[in-house]
């Protein structure tokens, strides 16, 4: 029963917050306030967000392998993280030391106040429908936003994965990693344990976040960069939630 109640004051408190938060990003871009101002209204919000969970719900993080993180205000970097649920998405922006930018489907543009507000940021949405040019796009803002000290952050199975389970690894980060030049930077996150996939009733605990070390994309295939970049999560993700991963009964 606490957990249903602790799971709906944190929807509500993210909910009402959301709203002037969302105003502040619309107006500030309709007003010509720049990228960093805007980001960091956004920044402010996903903060509360995970500050919320950790006090009301009792969902905190631990980070390992802060220091694999590039060095240097434009160092580029392409983040390639293991996607379970919601929480990540907030995580990453709030422990981040470099701006983020989303790859994410055009379709999110249009959900109430979150949609409006990644739509008012330095973010990179795509047709999903044009894929030659969606990629096209994405390289060409990635490289810009790179170049800027922006990081790009994709998720390369694509959608939420249940706990104790590996998606499809898209090759989508590695290509544009070589396009442009930027390593990528696996990352498992261990966020199921209380934040399961599409679930409303959240559980308290410890979410652990591993960085691991810079991988070079320069003269590499895609596909194989990116098979050494699922190696390395799914082994990580083994070593961090071996319940999840135990051999069924």
């Amino acid at each position: 029963m606490m957990a249903v109640l602790r799971s709906t004051l944190h929807m509500a408190l993210m909910f009402v917050t959301i709203i002037p938060y969302t105003l502040l990003i619309v107006l500030g871009r309709l007003f010509g306030a720049k990228g960093d101002t805007r980001y960091a209204i956004a920044q402010g919000w996903l903060r509360l967000s995970v500050d919320a969970a950790r006090v009301i719900m009792g969902i905190r993080y631990q980070v390992h392998g802060q220091d694999n993180l590039p060095v240097g205000e434009t160092s580029p970097a392409i983040l390639l993280v293991k996607h379970q649920s919601t929480y990540e998405t907030f995580l990453m922006p709030a422990i981040m030391p470099h701006p983020l930018a989303y790859v994410f489907k055009k379709e999110l543009l249009y959900v109430p106040f979150f949609g409006w507000s990644i739509g008012s940021l330095d973010m990179i949405h795509i047709d999903r429908s044009q894929r030659a040019k969606a990629f096209a796009k994405v390289v060409e803002q990635g490289q810009a936003l790179l170049a800027k000290g922006v990081w790009v952050i994709m998720f390369p199975e694509g959608t939420r994965i249940p706990r104790g389970e590996r998606g499809s690894y898209k090759s989508g980060g590695t290509r544009l990693a070589i396009a442009t030049g930027a390593p990528v930077i696996p990352v498992a996150v261990t966020s199921a344990k209380c934040w399961p996939r599409k679930a409303f009733i959240k559980r308290p605990g410890v979410v652990e976040v591993s960085i691991g070390q810079p991988i070079p994309s320069v003269g590499r295939d895609a596909d194989e960069l990116m098979r050494e970049v699922e190696t390395w999560i799914e082994a990580e993700m083994q070593r961090l939630d071996p319940e999840a991963y135990a051999p069924k009964a």
